[in-house]
């Protein structure tokens, strides 16, 4: 006879599942984690805030190909997952929440930390549920998996009442989820979709998360190099291909300089990839090449037509389409310009010539712009890049200024933009790919909002590399308040700080400050050999806080 609880038998699904992390921190002692504490496989990594928990999950999850998952308890500690779940929802990140109600007796009687969760996660969920009777707790779980990681992924939330989930009773024997399925396209519209390429002098590939979360690396090479045709991305399609390949040509939107900038408008096909194009990554839908006609693909039909208008719309898996639309493309006969491929090869290399040359700025207080470049210097290779969203450290988004030097090694927020998500989610994704480096690039407004987690990382042996872009204030609102206010700043500036440098080294952590440019690579280079000893580290840097890309500037003009 297969006795278990629920929490047990949730562990052992966890177990079959190849979930081996949860990020969270227990409440009531006989929920999940005494189940937990028998389990060989599954660890539980104890945060210091479930939002940071949930942040981590979402990390892990993008870096490992895999599913995350965080807990919280009940009333708040389920509330605090709500941002996490947000950032996942909106990335499309494949995060399993797990929860505690109030016992079912009760509930409704004004119980203990009583609270309506499935409201509160449902609009921001794929699927939402509480286990009303023991033995489901297993198909619920295995609902949950397949539902988080089919079609367009993401996060899905399960939770067990008080009292339900502490009674044994004899529980069916789990079955792994179907995972990762996948739509293959249609194979008239790959023919269109030939028909567009065999017409088209200056087509363009820009890749979104949807590509990454699709693995589709090597069918973005091939239809690269097969064809010929350069490969733009979004900060969430960062790392489908090497920022060093050839045709690699830049991000879009805000994000653009001017290599990119150029190359995108004289597109005259455009083919976007798991991308819904947002706000950013369109230029307010403002940026788009006007002599182009449009293929879009995806694997969620309502995303399709959703901003731009397609001439041809495509439903299928970014992986599978490429790789379709590639074998296609070959068999008409379609091969490289390579009249075209030389011209972009001369501007790609003024442009990298340009920026290296611009970098080099060695104004005080240290540039932002430098200080991305001397990250990529010293880490290199093997470095996952894991991003905040603030007015300094988006020179980390600027291509060439940092490279992305390896596939799959960028943890970008998704369009909520939490602040914390990097600081907290570095964490998760040096769990999931201990072998390599991981560097986040923060304001100190956003590490403010995650220092709290500095020594989980060293509890966790999780030697990450902080680099703090320190100009003493919300940078971006407050250039906003700057320019389109007539310089009317209120409650942007700390007047008050942390000293980054003390906390760190109290929390455990390798710390240093940097206020001359000289100093910086120095000090990288000592952060990077206290994560070789396995010491997390904190480098807080002195900004400028006036330098903005002129990208950035162009771009909130038309806002």
């Amino acid at each position: 006879m297969n006795l278990q609880t629920p929490w047990q038998a949730i562990v052992s699904g966890l177990e079959e599942e190849g979930i081996r992390y949860v990020f969270g921190l227990p409440g009531g002692a006989k929920h999940l984690y005494d189940a937990l504490y028998d389990s060989p496989l599954v660890r539980p990594v104890l945060v210091r805030h479930e939002t940071a928990g949930a942040f981590m999950a979402m990390a892990y999850a993008r870096v490992s190909g895999e599913i995350g998952c965080c807990f919280g308890c009940p009333g708040p500690g389920v509330a605090n997952l709500a941002p996490g779940i947000l950032e996942a929802w909106s990335g499309c990140t494949p995060v399993l929440a797990l929860g505690v109600r109030a016992a079912t007796r009760t509930y409704g009687m004004g119980a203990f930390q009583e609270a309506d969760h499935l409201s509160v996660l449902r609009p921001i969920t794929k699927w939402a549920m509480t286990v009303e009777r023991p033995e489901r707790a297993g198909w619920a779980l295995r609902r949950a998996v397949s539902i988080a990681t089919t079609g367009q992924p993401g996060p899905v939330y399960l939770e067990l009442p008080a009292d339900i989930a502490l009674d044994a009773v004899e529980m069916p024997e789990y079955r792994r989820a179907e995972r990762w399925v996948r739509p293959a396209p249609d194979p008239s519209r790959i023919e269109r979709a030939v028909e567009f390429l065999a017409r088209a002098e200056r087509p363009l590939l820009v890749c979104g998360g949807g590509a990454v979360l699709s693995q589709a690396y090597d069918a973005v090479e091939q239809f690269a190099e097969s064809l010929g045709i350069p490969v733009q991305v979004t900060p969430a399609g960062r790392g489908i291909i090497r920022e060093d390949h050839p045709l690699f040509a830049g991000l879009v939107g805000l994000y653009r300089t001017e290599y990119p900038k150029s190359v995108y408008q004289e597109a005259d096909l455009l083919i976007t990839v798991g991308s819904r194009m947002e706000e950013f990554q369109s230029g307010v839908w403002h940026y788009f090449p006007g002599q182009a006609r449009f293929v879009q693909i995806d694997i969620e039909p309502s995303e399709l037509g959703r901003n731009w208008v397609p001439d041809l719309a495509i439903q299928g898996d970014a992986r599978l389409t490429l790789e379709q639309l590639t074998a296609a493309a070959l068999r008409a006969g379609i091969g490289p310009n390579h009249a075209r491929l030389a011209e972009l090869a001369t501007r790609r290399a003024a442009a990298l010539a340009q920026v290296e040359a611009d970098a080099a700025d060695d104004r005080v207080p240290v540039r932002g712009k430098r200080v991305v470049r001397a990250i990529n210097r010293v880490f290199g290779h093997n470095t996952i890049l894991v991003k905040e969203n603030g007015a300094q450290d988006l020179w980390a988004y600027y291509w060439p200024y940092y490279q992305v030097l390896d596939r799959g090694c960028v943890v970008p927020p998704a369009e909520q933009t939490a602040m914390g998500f990097g600081v907290c989610g570095a964490i998760g994704a040096k769990l999931a790919r201990p072998d390599r480096y991981v560097v986040c690039t923060t304001g100190d407004g956003a590490f403010q909002m995650g220092l709290h987690e500095l020594p989980t990382a060293v509890q966790e042996r999780a030697p990450v590399t902080w680099v703090v872009f320190n100009d003493r204030a919300l940078g971006w609102p407050r250039w906003t308040q700057r320019t389109a206010l007539g310089g009317r700043v209120i409650a942007t500036e700390f007047t008050a700080t942390f000293d980054f440098v003390a906390l760190a080294r109290a929390a455990g952590c390798w710390a240093e400050r940097v206020e001359q440019p000289g100093e910086l690579e120095p000090a990288l280079e000592r952060a990077r050999r206290a994560n070789d000893a396995g010491q997390p580290a904190v480098v807080d840097v002195q900004v400028d806080s006036e330098e903005h890309h002129p990208g950035f500037e162009e771009f909130h003009r038309l806002r």
